[in-house]
């Protein structure tokens, strides 16, 4: 296919270089100038969309969604798929997806799970929104891209996938973090919790797969002196996003809320930004009752 890739910085870039690599024809373009080895590069956002078979956008937010659809979708061919790989607010996913649609064009909500990492290696898991046969169409760069594609129904509903997913781990994070600080104080071996954790009634993907005392289960960030797998700052872009969401559908969400604004306090007041959203244990661990 003929693709144009808006959007190329640490996540972009490689999806874009994957694409190239297995012998599609790239067209990039990012504000900062960043160039990807394989792939052509346009001077304009509307030059690397025009003419392609699929423009895919990796953008930071639904504001510059907005904007860069503004700009590309007249420069799209009829019948072309506008494939977004932003993670947005769910308002904007859907009215750019029925700008693209009203121009004769698919449109798809695509957000990613699984980091640069996932970026780098080509195993992406995507949550879609968008029509039956725009997934279709953009099946064979999900199956390049990543390792699994989730058709989760019409426009937004990827993006809804996405934050409703994401609120269940900063819930279920700090959840876990507290536990940790509490036993500690209780005089419980940290291994001992795991072990009557992971294999009981509190199991979850933040205690058994990612868990943030070093030294316990996997190899996680903790680890690693919570250097970011999945940073406080982007969990907390998401919790807001999930609040924003629950806003509009008049949704009762105050586990979501409390975890937004623990998670704005550790990255904005505290020295949680550029960490791990796993350096929540030691927070805790040094925190008392008042």
């Amino acid at each position: 296919m003929k693709i144009g890739f808006i959007g190329l910085g640490n996540m972009g870039g490689p999806m874009a270089a994957n694409l190239s690599a297995a012998g599609h024809d790239v067209t990039g373009f990012d504000v900062a100038g960043v160039t990807v080895e394989g792939t052509a590069q346009a001077e304009t956002a509307a030059k690397a969309a025009a003419g392609a078979d699929v423009v895919i956008t990796m953008l930071p937010n639904g504001a510059i969604l907005r904007s860069v659809a503004d700009e590309i979708i007249p420069a799209m061919q009829p019948g072309a798929v506008l494939l977004d790989c932003s993670t947005v607010d769910v308002d904007s996913a859907r009215a750019v997806a029925a700008q693209a649609e009203a121009a004769g064009l698919g449109a798809l909500d695509a957000p990613v799970s699984g980091g640069v990492g996932g970026a780098t290696a080509g195993t992406l898991t995507f949550m879609v929104g968008g029509s039956d046969d725009a997934f279709a169409k953009a099946k064979p760069l999900f199956d390049i891209m990543g390792q699994k594609a989730v058709h989760c129904g019409p426009s937004g509903n990827g993006q809804a996938a996405k934050i409703c997913n994401n609120m269940i781990l900063g819930v279920t994070m700090i959840a876990t973090c507290e536990a940790f600080a509490l036993a500690d104080k209780l005089g419980l071996d940290r291994q001992a919790m795991f072990d009557v954790v992971s294999t009981s009634s509190g199991y979850s993907w933040s205690m058994n797969a990612y868990c943030p005392a070093p030294g316990i289960g996997p190899k996680s960030p903790a680890d690693n002196g919570y250097q970011p797998g999945f940073a406080a700052d982007l969990m907390l872009k998401d919790l807001r996003l999930s609040q924003q969401a629950a806003t509009s559908a008049d949704a009762d969400t105050p586990m979501g809320q409390a975890a937004m604004e623990l998670y704005q306090r550790f990255v904005e007041d505290e020295d949680g930004s550029g960490k791990d959203f796993s350096a929540m244990l030691p927070r805790f661990e040094a925190r008392t009752r008042s």
